[in-house]
């Protein structure tokens, strides 16, 4: 052979072949077939190199290695599949100077690899003797490797020979295979060799004893069913059921689709549960345990129906209007469709009693076409109703949301939280606490029951929340959810609910046909002006409920059957009784000393009026009709407003001491707090010292501080709608709300104007007859524009400013 010949290349994938050994190669690439076609019919040598890479399918030069081995084709058969086996043998190594490209494969100029110095036979001698015994160990640990190979190897006659023969027996990785090959001395490869047998021994050492454990482990078990079965025979002959039953909760619990360490810990607890006596107080409680786990879902769900039309008209059926929620609703489809699983979307519906809240949860189950679970949290005080009771008290449980998914058999119900305003704390826990880790997506992953003490996974559980108000919800549990506010209705929009929904449903459950009762146009208004005052439908309904009643005992008191009935407004004093609601009672008139105030409740927003009575006196202050605290300093605080302008307004600068203030809001044995009256009771206090009459068709609402600037409330959009309600044609916000009028009701901005304000002299300019406005300079910010004219300039969106 010499050094400038140039050898047919063989790129060999994922395989490393050694000197002195002979290799069967299967060969299905075309330039591979050419390059050993062109060896066989010359000298019948070929370069056996490995690529760097085993994905490559046309190797070129910078893909292959540079050391490889000259081998000799010994026989060359063709296969029936198209491809060809290739039996070939090497024996010397070879340095690769340069790849030619060219043709139809790839030659190559080598020079021969010889060991770069020689080392001390005795030396080569001891190593050789190493890898032997280390090789003998391998072979005995390796299940595939024949005894008769460490003889073979023995009989060869050189050291090097022995080595090469090792490390081609070795089930090693490829780029090991590849460094012992490219070896520069036999002292090196020995060496290589002796360190990968060791660490490979070791391996093969754990790996037998993994096998020897599993192997007893199998016959422990073996042992155990015999053992079972015996046991199983002796309780049928004493006419005992029980091992057919832990038979049969054990194949339960084997076709139940369980997580593996949920299965690994109910195998413990069956196991146990066998060596129980059946009249043991554990024999339950490890049963019951048991019976959780097979009937909760693990894996089972219910398909989705992620259709954005289809859920829209869902929607639409069940409620009007809340355009709001059912937009926030079909987003949340529309994304689920495209991205399949969407984590952290907890909804907290917010609103008064009535608009729907609850049923909006069974609505978006219906649409999204799963299962629905409704939990109701009101007055819940325990921590143990949410995470469950431990195992150690007989009779114990899960808590409420495991017990709710365990109904639902499916792992993504829609679950409605209700009432989560109404949650408890004592001495028990703190519940809220305790729906931190239920309703956050980081954590609900591995939820823990304290019954179960393994984690369960709610992250495909959509929650729905709902409440009456913010206030009786913890800050932390409100920063895990996604607030979506529902204020009350309008009166159109109550009109068209009980035309749509109420009247049918109540009419078919009292077993009257509709088609056979007609009320007169002004009815259903007289209902909602004269018997109901609410920001929902739920007194409405039981109005129309009533309604239908009293028309079902007509037609069951004729014998002649279903006959058409006409209800007028002059039949409701006879259907209803007596109206508790004056619909004028609602005076629009201009008082002194009387403001209107608008506050929030958790039913909704309402008017309240403001009295101030001012007498002669001692300057007595008196706060009456069950204020709070919060409620007391916003009137102190309009006190001393109206004492450091009292220059301005035409007041005696001592005022104060001579005069008993009597600050009065009605409906005294309801409890009211907040500060958003502050300009309210400034405005009636500046009202009646002055003389001047306070507007009777404005409200307003708004924190007062000292200096006489107005702060930014809330519940603006409840509070508006409540004017609404109540006929009221202007009202004060502070300028801080201003970007909220925005998002009102378009028919609450079309009939009430606005009036964003700073302080209080543009209040008293807008509230008091006679007051002039105060002129500040011309800027717009925002919606809102500030104008130096005397009077309002009203906006086109409905907006004045002053």
């Amino acid at each position: 052979m010499q050094a400038e010949a140039r050898i047919p290349v063989l790129p060999l994938r994922e395989v490393v072949i050694f000197p002195y050994v002979v290799i069967p190669l299967l060969v299905g690439r075309q330039p591979s077939l050419a390059a050993i076609e062109a060896a066989a019919e010359t000298d019948k040598l070929i370069l056996l190199v490995a690529q760097k890479e085993g994905e490559t399918q046309e190797p070129g030069a910078a893909d292959l290695h540079r050391v490889g081995v000259i081998g000799r084709v010994l026989q060359v058969a063709r296969l029936p599949n198209g491809s060809t086996r290739v039996l070939v043998e090497g024996f010397a190594r070879a340095r690769v100077t340069r790849y030619v490209s060219g043709g139809p494969f790839m030659r190559a100029v080598t020079e021969p690899m010889e060991w770069t110095e020689p080392a001390p036979e005795g030396e080569t001698r001891a190593l050789a003797n190493r890898v032997m015994s280390l090789f003998e160990e391998y072979v005995a640990l390796h299940r595939r490797i024949p005894p008769e190979i460490v003889g073979l190897i023995q009989s060869t006659e050189s050291e090097e020979r022995q080595a090469w023969g090792v490390a081609a027996h070795m089930a090693i990785k490829f780029e090991l295979r590849q460094k012992l090959l490219e070896a520069r001395r036999l002292k090196d490869l020995l060496e290589a060799l002796s360190q990968t047998l060791g660490s490979e021994n070791e391996l093969l050492r754990l790996e037998r004893k993994i096998d020897d454990d599993v192997r007893g482990a199998l016959f422990q078990n073996q042992r155990e069913f015999y053992l079972q079965e015996q046991l199983r025979a002796i309780h049928k002959e004493l006419g005992e059921e029980d091992g057919d039953d832990f038979g049969d909760l054990e194949s339960v619990v084997a076709k139940k689709a369980l997580p593996e360490f949920v299965r690994t810990r109910t195998m413990r607890e069956l196991r146990k549960l066998r060596r129980m006596s059946p009249m043991s107080p554990e024999f339950t409680v490890s049963r019951n345990f048991i019976d959780w786990i097979v009937n909760l879902p693990w894996e089972e769900r219910t398909d989705e129906m992620l259709d954005v039309a289809h859920a829209r008209r869902i929607l639409d059926e069940d409620h009007y209007g809340l355009e709001e929620v059912k937009d926030r609703i079909l987003d949340y489809i529309a994304v689920l469709s495209l991205v399949g699983k969407i984590e952290g979307q907890i909804l907290c519906l917010v609103g008064p009693p009535g608009v729907g809240k609850t049923s909006l949860g069974r609505s978006i189950a219906r649409a999204l076409g799963r299962k629905f679970i409704r939990m109701a949290l009101g007055g819940v005080r325990d921590e143990a109703e949410i995470r469950g009771h431990r195992r150690t008290y007989i009779g114990s449980m899960p808590g409420r949301i495991i017990q709710a998914m365990r109904r639902a058999e499916v792992i993504n119900p829609v679950i409605l939280l209700d009432e989560v305003d109404k949650l408890g704390q004592d001495y028990r826990g703190d519940p809220a606490s305790a729906l931190l880790e239920v309703l956050d997506p980081e954590q609900n992953t591995a939820f823990n029951d304290n019954y179960l003490e393994v984690d369960y996974d709610l992250s495909q559980v959509l929650f729905i929340t709902t409440a009456n108000s913010l206030n009786g919800i913890p800050e932390a549990l409100r920063d895990r959810m996604e607030i979506i506010r529902l204020a009350g209705y309008l009166d159109h929009e109550k009109l068209a609910i009980a035309r749509q929904y109420l009247l049918p449903r109540q009419l078919i459950a009292n077993g009257l046909d509709p088609a056979n009762v007609t009320l007169e146009p002004d009815v259903l208004p007289a209902i909602m002006r004269g018997y109901t005052r609410e920001a929902g439908v739920r007194e409405l309904e039981r109005r129309l409920a009533r309604v239908a009643r009293k028309l079902a005992r007509k037609q069951a008191e004729k014998p002649t059957g279903a006959v058409k009935q006409v209800v007028a407004a002059s039949n409701l004093q006879e259907l209803l009784g007596t109206p508790p609601f004056d619909p004028d009672d609602t005076s629009l008139d201009d008082k002194v000393g009387v403001a209107s105030g608008l506050a929030y409740t958790s039913a909704g927003g309402e008017v309240l009026e403001i009295e101030v009575s001012v007498v002669k006196g001692r300057g007595k202050v008196q706060l009456t009709g069950t204020l709070g605290d919060v409620m007391k300093e916003s009137a102190s605080a309009a006190l001393s407003y109206a004492r450091t302008r009292a220059k301005e307004l035409g007041l005696e600068a001592d005022f104060y001491r001579n005069r008993d203030i009597h600050i009065h809001m009605p409906a005294g044995a309801t409890p009211k707090d907040g500060p958003s009256a502050g300009i309210a009771i400034a405005t009636a206090v500046i009202s009646a010292l002055t003389g001047k009459a306070i507007r009777g068709d404005v409200a307003m609402t708004g924190e007062i501080t000292l200096r006489g600037r107005v702060l930014p409330i809330g519940g603006l959009k409840e509070k508006s709608v409540a004017a609404h309600r109540n006929k009221v044609t202007d009202v004060i916000v502070p300028y801080g709300n201003a970007r909220d009028i925005d998002e009102l009701p378009d028919e609450v901005k079309a009939a009430v104007r606005f009036h964003p304000v700073k302080t209080m002299d543009e209040v008293l300019a807008i509230a008091l007859r006679g007051e002039e406005p105060v002129k500040v300079s011309t800027r717009r910010i925002g919606r809102v524009r500030e104008a130096t004219r005397p009077g309002a300039e009203v906006l086109p969106d409905g907006l004045t400013t002053h």
